[in-house]
């Protein structure tokens, strides 16, 4: 497994230095069918608009609530387009030239003849494609994609296992050491996020369009008030340091619990570290409740600076531990297959399957209440967020990650007997893990590279980065230690776990 976790990782490696090597402008030379079709459309209208004639409705909206969207949206883009063209006047980057405002803009400019022509191709050719060409933010947003996704899979396991002590639970004494493992991992992908946050504000790349020079600056034509009123939380300094406190909070917690938990291995019989566990386990888990949310809006709703959910952390949050609980499953599963343990028996194995059922439930509630709320009420700020990925070109991802994060976990996971079953849960498994990878990438690339998507070198090289360093820590962890805890006062109620 080591010689497969470093074949992994040094492939990763070579995919993602061919990856930031690729020009990818061509790919958005070449543009997308939809971004096309939406351009010439604006095109037509401009035209319409220019010799003074009604511009017809090019096709009937499935709703009132949907048409309501798109006119409003079309009012508030055109204001924004007039700023914009000023600002391209003067050669500067523009709030307009950022992706969601752009998107948005475009699907509007469908609905109402207010909306300039030159909107699309301004964007494409004096905006980001210019200095700032959204293309080149590709890779970038790739290896964010995979960053915060591995990241899940750690932070997930070390909030479970702190749950784990400050509920005193007894079922998964004999897991603990599993779950420790794998909280080990949980600094890496935040030094990849610490890495692109330095790197933003260099200004190597524009993932995060509140970083662009002058826009908080009332004396700048880049100048964005909305942008600006958040200056006192949205600023480089700030943003780093912040980014700096998760590394050690997070990756201090799993540091310690692990340390301490090898310490009541060499007490005497009788004699451990629970309450000191529990402690610890409290004091982070208060202080993730409160950095969950805000590395949410940090790292991902940040990117599109205007829009703005006050469900966002939760809904992050679910879809991480969602990731979590789907790897432990999955890495519980191998190592009883290989008999390493053995004091574990298939009633462990359904509670956690119960976990990885339940939320995914969880999460679907959460994610429809977040749609449902925003585009129901209809208020421009909100719904240009959902447009690109509702009713642009990633729809199609959009419904597919719906589909593989609900229907597939629910229609194969919901028997109790498919919580035993190891072809049922790796099953689950892939579409969950699929899904959720999906999820996050529908979060960060409309923002950061609007249609020039992709899948190609830069996206599975981070997969296969940070799979492979995934397989290397935790294994390490696990074959460093006995992975029966000596001392754990619950350990004897874990062993004879049944329901």
């Amino acid at each position: 497994m080591k010689l497969l976790a470093g074949s992994l990782t040094l492939v990763g490696l070579v995919f993602l230095l061919i990856g930031f090597n690729t020009d990818y402008s061509s790919h958005a030379a070449e543009g997308h069918a939809e971004a096309t079709s939406v351009a010439a459309h604006a095109d037509d209208h401009a035209e319409v608009a220019h010799a003074g004639e009604a511009a017809p409705a090019t096709e009937e909206a499935p709703a009132n609530a949907v048409a309501h969207s798109e006119e409003a949206v079309a009012v508030d883009m055109a204001d924004e387009a007039t700023h914009t063209e000023s600002a391209h006047a003067e050669g500067v980057h523009a709030e307009g030239d950022h992706v969601v405002e752009g998107v948005a803009t475009d699907h509007a400019a469908e609905g109402s003849e207010a909306h300039p022509a030159e909107g699309h191709d301004e964007h494409a050719a004096e905006g980001h494609g210019a200095s700032h060409d959204l293309s080149a933010n590709r890779p970038w947003a790739a290896f964010l994609v995979n960053s915060i996704f591995f990241l899940g899979i750690g932070i997930g396991t070390l909030f479970f296992l702190a749950i784990q002590y400050a509920a005193q639970v007894g079922w998964s004494a004999g897991l603990i050491r599993v779950f420790e493992a794998v909280s080990m991992f949980v600094g890496i992908p935040l030094l990849g996020i610490l890495f692109l946050a330095v790197t933003g504000g260099m200004h190597m790349h524009h993932l995060w369009h509140w970083m662009a020079e002058g826009i908080m600056d009332p004396a700048s034509a880049n100048y964005d008030p909305i942008i600006a009123g958040k200056e006192g939380y949205l600023n480089v300094p700030f943003f780093t340091i912040r980014t700096l406190a998760y590394l050690v909070i997070w990756a201090g917690a799993a540091y310690l619990l692990r340390r301490n938990s090898l310490r009541e291995d060499v007490l005497p019989a009788g004699q451990n570290l629970f309450f000191t566990q529990r402690k610890l386990a409290a004091t982070f888990i208060v202080l993730y409740a409160v950095t969950s949310s805000t590395s949410a809006w940090d790292w991902v709703m940040s990117i599109d600076t205007h829009w703005f959910s006050t469900l966002f952390g939760w809904y992050t949050f679910a879809g991480m531990f969602v990731t979590a609980m789907t790897v432990l499953n999955l890495l519980v599963m191998y190592l009883r297959i290989n008999n390493h343990l053995p004091w574990i028996n298939a009633n462990h194995q359904h509670d956690l399957g119960k976990f990885m059922f339940a939320f995914s439930v969880f999460w679907t509630y959460l994610w429809f209440s977040q749609y449902m709320l925003i585009w129901y009420s209809n208020i421009p700020e909100e719904v240009t967020y959902y447009l690109p990925r509702f009713k642009g070109e990633y729809k199609p991802l959009f419904v597919a990650m719906v589909a593989m994060n609900f229907i597939f976990p629910i229609l194969v996971l919901m028997s109790r007997d498919a919580k035993r079953i190891f072809g049922f849960i790796g099953l689950a498994a892939f579409f969950v893990l699929a899904g959720h990878w999906l999820d996050h990438y529908i979060m960060i690339m409309p923002g950061a590279v609007g249609y020039d998507y992709g899948f190609g070198f830069a996206e599975l090289g981070g997969i296969l980065f940070y799979a492979g360093l995934f397989l290397w820590v935790t294994l390490s962890q696990l074959a460093k230690v006995p992975l029966k805890l000596k001392n754990h006062p619950m350990l004897t109620e874990s062993e004879h776990f049944h329901q």
